[in-house]
């Protein structure tokens, strides 16, 4: 079973119809009205020790990451977060100030770097380190950026170099020591808070890039009824990936996750216009009306399996 086959066939129906709930479970986020100008942004994320980090990971990178994947996902919809909230289950073996000074370091530094504050949660033992964050963040009302919106002919872009952190997350497994920062990728992921503010109003549709490119997109085209062109090489790669050939490279960028870029579409006149005054998007493709991703490379069609990051 999928997390979203689970999701579907469980948990789907518990979305309410409360009036102030204006988007239930499906998306990056829930959406809930405060006021009449203001909305509610809120996500959850679990990370288990050996299931999304070696047990071997520092403590401080461990808590920044269990915060950095969860504001990602406010990014994602254009929210700007303010509280996060942890549930923490602690073996034995984590439970001493050398560990938890760490790990609480690591909190705090993420949490000053985006102003956002630690208002509460809940810690217990466990057998196995267990980090629940939750996240909290406000968006103007009706201007949330969501999967089910993108448009043909709009252009798919992302916010910076794809598969870095899966490609030093192999080698890691591989007993390798991967470039420091191939592993920074990987250990200190940047959410993109700022850009997916900026985003607001000029993107017709987003997603954050944590189960693979390919997965990831195929959401938006799956909830948008729609499909896209994607073109490979231009996809922005670090260049210490410039050796792999192109089934491994692909298998990094399309199927590896871990990234926390923001993908997204927006019209090509709104890409001409926000390229010029913004930081810079790359663009990797093009919304089509025909249902379906397309691989190229250049303009040969590519036969790739896409299967990004399974939760069970």
């Amino acid at each position: 079973m999928s997390e979203f086959s689970l999701i579907a066939r469980y948990f789907q129906g518990a979305t309410s119809t409360h009036h102030s709930t204006r988007l239930g479970i499906g998306d990056d986020c829930a959406i809930s009205q405060l006021a009449d100008d203001c909305q509610l942004v809120s996500c959850t994320d679990t990370l288990v020790s050996g299931r999304h980090f070696l047990p071997d990971t520092c403590p401080h990178a461990i808590a920044y990451k269990s915060v950095a994947v969860n504001l990602s996902d406010l990014a994602a919809m254009g929210a700007t977060p303010f509280a996060i909230l942890l549930a923490l289950s602690l073996p034995k073996s984590a439970a001493c100030d050398e560990f938890l000074g760490r790990f609480a370091k690591g909190i705090a530094d993420i949490c000053q770097q985006f102003g956002v504050e630690l208002i509460g949660g809940d810690t217990t033992g466990n057998d196995t380190l267990t980090v629940t964050i939750t996240a909290l963040g406000t968006v103007p009302a009706n201007s949330a950026l969501y999967r089910h919106t993108a448009k043909i002919h709009d252009i798919i872009c992302v916010s910076g170099e794809i598969g870095s952190a899966n490609y030093a997350l192999s080698q890691r497994l591989a007993g390798n020591s991967p470039p420091a920062q191939l592993q920074q990728a990987l250990d200190y992921p940047m959410p993109q808070v700022a850009l997916g503010r900026q985003l607001l109003g000029v993107a017709n549709s987003m997603i954050d890039i944590s189960d693979g490119l390919g997965q990831d997109l195929g959401h938006i085209l799956a909830a948008s009824g729609v499909g896209a062109r994607l073109d490979l090489h231009k996809i922005p790669t670090n260049a210490l990936l410039g050796k792999l050939d192109h089934e491994q490279l692909w298998q990094h960028q399309l199927n590896g996750g871990d990234d926390y870029q923001l993908l997204f579409t927006l019209s090509p006149e709104k890409f001409a216009e926000f390229n010029q005054h913004s930081q810079p998007i790359y663009a990797i493709g093009e919304i089509v009306p025909t249902q379906g991703l397309q691989l190229f490379w250049h303009d040969t069609p590519v036969d790739f399996p896409i299967k990004g990051w399974q939760h069970f």
